[in-house]
């Protein structure tokens, strides 16, 4: 082999070997949690947020799900105290959303929302079913009803 084809060869390589540890690395950093339903609550813990043993570090946000709900719920981690949660059902045509960073997308027809449940682009033109959160007990509790 010569010099040019080995370099050409080992810097695909290397190129191929970072985009896929950074491609592993997007979809480990999605935390998906089943979550029991108690009453209309569903209940997951504030450490389901937690990045690392001693608490210092977030998640931006989680996935909840519960085989009584049609679609999953997003839960943004705003600050300690404040998060939000979003039904993650496209108000266009019903179609489950995806997860990009602090916005939500519709893979459909590409509709988009940020965090807070608004519309940035359509073609959807209502914001999305949000839910209130209380925390108790270190345990947040999205009401259902």
């Amino acid at each position: 082999m010569r010099r040019k084809e080995f370099i050409r060869t080992c810097g695909f390589g290397c190129i191929g070997l970072l985009t896929g540890s950074s491609l592993l690395h997007g979809c480990a950093s999605t935390k998906y949690i089943n979550a029991p339903i108690n009453g209309s609550f569903l209940e997951i813990p504030v450490s389901a947020f937690s990045t690392d043993e001693e608490g210092n570090e977030y998640r931006q946000f989680v996935i909840v799900q519960n085989d009584q709900l049609q679609y999953p719920i997003s839960v943004f981690r705003i600050n300690r105290d404040s998060y939000q949660a979003l039904y993650m059902r496209c108000t266009h045509q019903g179609t489950e959303l995806q997860i990009f960073g602090d916005r939500l997308q519709c893979p459909a027809h590409g509709s988009e929302f940020k965090s807070n449940g608004e519309v940035q682009n359509g073609p959807a033109d209502t914001n999305l079913r949000s839910f209130p959160i209380t925390i108790q007990n270190n345990l947040l509790k999205i009401d259902l009803s």
